[in-house]
């Protein structure tokens, strides 16, 4: 079956990489086929809306035995390109960004962060957490250099939507953006942003109302 993926529910989309993370930990644990109440109980993910996600993929179980973990591995690692690297420039290495770089991604081995870009660095460049740093001045140079298709936006607010322009002159493909700025760039683009203040804000509410 051929999926349209721009016809795929942003909420389905999110989860994608949740249901491979889980699928790993079940073929690591020798388990050979799973039901979408034991996907649900692991990931306190209602069955209903487990079964929903999968269908807009086509059969990807059967009823009755479930769905094949090894099946599923194979199709989800495809669906979300696992077996391509993704390089990852970091911009901005304040104290959020030093942990991306320590970080890393390190249970991703297709996603590195590759270089990253700070104002304090020098001229030549330095190295921090095995990764070079450049100043900002090279942005355009080393992005090209290094091959990178995603960045991590962690600049002062001030600085967000310059830095966004210039890498519209890039070959990037997407910004995950932590600044609360909502930025505007060509629809070539897709940008993510990742309020934190707004998330602390979303939790506390929900704990307050629904508790």
């Amino acid at each position: 079956m051929t999926v349209d993926k721009s016809k795929i529910p942003q909420a389905t989309t999110k989860r994608l990489p949740l249901y491979y993370r889980f699928l790993q930990n079940f073929h690591k644990a020798g388990q050979t086929r799973i039901s979408s109440q034991e996907l649900s109980d692991a990931m306190n993910i209602d069955s209903a809306t487990i079964r929903r996600d999968f269908s807009h993929f086509g059969a990807l179980g059967k009823k009755g035995y479930g769905y094949d973990v090894e099946h599923l591995l194979q199709f989800f690692r495809q669906t979300l390109d696992q077996d391509e690297a993704t390089n990852v420039a970091l911009i901005g290495v304040g104290n959020l960004g030093t942990a991306f770089l320590n970080y890393n991604f390190q249970k991703n081995h297709n996603t590195k962060i590759v270089v990253a870009f700070d104002t304090h660095a020098s001229a030549e460049g330095e190295e921090k957490s095995g990764i070079p740093v450049f100043h900002p001045d090279l942005l355009e140079e080393k992005i090209a250099e290094y091959g990178v298709e995603l960045c991590i936006l962690t600049v002062p607010s001030r600085t967000a939507q310059e830095t966004a322009t210039r890498l519209e002159s890039t070959d990037i493909k997407g910004i995950l953006n932590f600044t609360p700025v909502r930025l505007s760039v060509s629809p070539a683009i897709r940008v993510q942003t990742i309020d934190l203040s707004v998330e602390l804000q979303t939790l506390i509410y929900l704990i307050r109302n629904h508790s």
